[in-house]
């Protein structure tokens, strides 16, 4: 928790505590005047806390060296995929582990970014591979390297999965 937050959230606590004390003399007013203040500063809070989130991302993740990764399924494949692996100049980077809700999102053209990071301009190597089960219940693991070519600003791939029709992967510039 961010130190901003942590004492914001202590005075909110502390005031919320200190309320009985006074209870007595205040009136029904009072206690709903101030709970709308309580109320406010929460949602101030909450707005630093995703303010914070994107600048923590921003300084993470500088867009001139960014490189994001996508997954994708052909629409309408049967193929399940199980577990996706990835590796960029021979370094592990991603692996997931399938949900079936995740696996239905993906049939139906949803897509999932399993990977952000930075990488230098110039050319890297990725590697992809896949594990699942075909159509017809059989396992089925493919494995492909594709070259990624890094210019300056941020870089969108999609890794495109097929386990029928043209099966395989395709790694693709977005």
């Amino acid at each position: 928790m961010p130190p901003l937050l942590r004492v914001l959230t202590s005075c909110l606590l502390a005031l919320i505590l200190s309320a009985p004390a006074v209870s007595a003399s205040v009136s029904r007013e009072q206690i709903k005047g101030l709970d709308e203040q309580v109320q406010d500063i929460k949602s101030e809070v909450l707005g630093i806390a995703a303010e914070l989130g994107r600048l923590e991302e921003k300084l993470l993740y500088p867009s001139g060296t960014q490189v994001s990764l996508f997954v994708s399924l052909a629409k309408g494949d049967t193929l399940r995929l199980d577990a996706v692996d990835i590796r960029l100049d021979g370094r592990d980077v991603a692996h997931h582990l399938y949900t079936f809700k995740e696996l239905e999102a993906l049939q139906r053209g949803g897509v999932q970014r399993i990977y952000t990071g930075n990488i230098t301009a110039g050319v890297h190597q990725l590697e992809v591979s896949i594990a699942g089960k075909s159509g017809g219940g059989n396992d089925y693991r493919v494995t492909t390297t594709a070259p990624l070519e890094k210019a300056v600003g941020p870089k969108l791939v999609e890794i495109h999965i097929a386990g029928s029709g043209q099966p395989g992967i395709q790694v693709r510039d977005w």
